[in-house]
């Protein structure tokens, strides 16, 4: 009985050696979740547009939602807008006669155009549910590069390509002042007096009416038109900065 006693303990003692040389399994790892897709753009961060309501606008939206154009692609549409528009400008400049005044009243429509472009970006995104990962810098740098194309452009037209120049760099700066106070965690400021839409509405008039002057008169009110830019957009600048300094110290 003993020597069976002893070959007993001799196996439950190999047995716990062989246990404890196994390694204790690994815990099994927790499914990774999917990684998240882009955020919905807040409503609150985008630009108050009562033609979005439009039945035009609901239209050609939900159209493009369902084609294979994509919001950025509509974005990049209107900087070949403002390509277009400086090209007619331009041309506005170096001609005269009835190709001056069709040259002038194309450009107005490439800037409506754009305006169209800026609108339907945001509902194909928003309202479409095609939101990308680079919505945003779409969503902004087009606009950017449309308003010195436009403000270049209108500047070269009426001769003073120098005047055109700073009304591009001071709506550049309107931009950058409502961007800094979304960065700060603000609502963005979207009021004017010049802000995107009425710089778009100033130029339009401008080149509409000086398609209808003679050449001398014309420049001198597209001339006008940019002055009327340049100040708008100023007092734009001033009245933007002042609310959001106003914000910070609030806090």
């Amino acid at each position: 009985m003993s020597d069976l006693r002893d070959i007993f303990t001799k196996l439950e003692s190999a047995e716990a050696e062989a246990k404890a040389r196994i390694p204790d399994p690994a815990p099994e790892a927790a499914p990774q979740s999917a990684p998240p897709g882009p955020a919905a753009p807040d409503p609150e961060n985008r630009r108050p547009i009562s033609s979005r309501n439009s039945r035009f606008a609901q239209s050609a939206a939900r159209r493009l939602a369902e084609s294979d154009i994509t919001p950025n692609q509509i974005s990049q549409a209107s900087m070949a807008c403002g390509a277009l528009g400086l090209l007619l400008l331009w041309g506005a400049g170096a001609t005269a006669g009835p190709l001056q005044a069709m040259a002038l009243i194309l450009a107005a429509l490439t800037m409506q155009a754009r305006l169209i472009c800026n609108l339907l970006d945001g509902m194909v995104a928003v309202e479409g549910g095609k939101t990308s990962p680079t919505g945003s810098f779409w969503n902004e740098a087009p606009d950017r590069v449309a308003d010195v194309l436009f403000l270049w452009g209108a500047g070269l037209a009426a001769g003073q390509p120098a005047l055109g120049l700073a009304a591009a760099a001071l709506a550049i700066g309107t931009a950058y002042i409502r961007e800094l106070g979304r960065a700060e965690g603000f609502k963005p400021d979207f009021r004017g007096p010049m802000a995107k839409p009425h710089r778009m509405a100033a130029l339009t008039a401008g080149c509409l009416a000086a398609a209808l002057l003679p050449w001398g008169t014309a420049m001198g009110l597209l001339t006008l038109t940019l002055w009327i830019v340049i100040l708008g957009t100023l007092g734009t600048i001033l009245r933007r900065s002042h609310s959001l300094l106003q914000a910070m110290n609030a806090r």
